[in-house]
């Protein structure tokens, strides 16, 4: 089902020439495909953002994770949403991914995205560069790096997932020449992990890491921080990439990009990656049964 305002559903449909004849959800409906309506707080004008609708953003997540989270659901799929309308509402918000940990109670997420063959994850998100060598401690490699072998388990169906860890600095930090992390903090935390019996590499140089050759000996990519590894996966898959939040107890999948807002109702967007999120979606309640 579509969580929206029933009536901007009806009228970007009727603006694109598309038939918008979809039922109200009810629980048991057996409909290919639904709507809940979700009020808005103001009028709503495509490209136009108005802090006044920050309760009807909320509105909808919170809607999608209650239903998850009861069963009455079994994912959800987000759509891009503009950060600035939340913020500029008094709401403090940094992104899907902290709010689904936050309402979910979850200590601890773990953002990948997944397209062009590959699968990365990261071990810090949302974070100014200037902050992610003190954020990389042994404690959140090991926690990250548990959550992302589990799902790749149970999300993605892969028995025994083979993980490429990144360094953090140039070469890996050269033997720490240029940089320390990889021999206090990195190195440690995979070997501790490697003697409990997760099938860990690392860690390699990012500029080295991700070519064919390496790439082929993992099943998933774990990055130190954000445009450390989804550069490359962009580079390869943009627009048919998946975002996928792992470690909640719900499946939530989601866009590789953002709203395009220059480009809201002019019909000139791809909706490729909304409909690979989609179709994950679908794969991963399959397998969950």
């Amino acid at each position: 089902m579509i969580l929206g305002n029933r009536a901007v559903l009806r009228e970007r449909a009727r603006l694109r020439g598309v038939p918008f004849e979809v039922p109200d959800y009810a629980r048991g409906n057996a409909a290919p495909l639904s709507v809940i309506d979700i009020p808005l707080a103001a009028p709503v004008t495509p490209g136009r953002l108005d802090a006044a609708n920050a309760s009807h953003v909320l509105a909808m997540l919170d809607r999608a994770i209650d239903g998850c989270v009861s069963g009455e659901f079994a994912a959800m799929v987000t759509a891009p949403l503009q950060k600035s309308v939340l913020n500029d509402a008094g709401i403090p918000f940094t992104g899907h991914t902290e709010y689904l940990a936050e309402r979910t109670k979850t200590p601890q997420v773990v953002m990948l995205l997944a397209g062009g063959g590959l699968r990365v994850a990261l071990a810090t998100t949302h974070l100014p560069l200037a902050r992610v060598p003190e954020a990389i401690t042994p404690q959140l490699l090991r926690s990250v790096l548990r959550i992302l072998d589990a799902d790749l388990r149970k999300r993605f169906g892969i028995a025994a997932p083979r993980i490429l860890v990144s360094g953090l600095n140039p070469h890996a930090g050269e033997s720490g020449y240029l940089g320390r992390e990889e021999i206090d903090v990195i190195t440690p935390a995979i070997e501790a992990l490697k003697r409990e019996g997760m099938r860990l590499e690392g860690p390699y140089p990012a500029d080295t890491l991700f070519t064919p050759r390496v790439l082929a000996q993992g099943d998933a990519v774990l990055a130190m921080y954000h445009d450390q590894g989804l550069p490359v996966l962009k580079h390869a898959a943009f627009g048919e990439a998946v975002n996928v939040t792992l470690g909640l107890p719900i499946i939530r999948t989601s866009v590789d990009h953002g709203t395009a807002l220059d480009r809201a109702g002019s019909g000139e967007v791809d909706a490729g990656s909304l409909h690979a999120a989609i179709a994950l979606a679908f794969e991963m309640a399959a397998r969950a049964g």
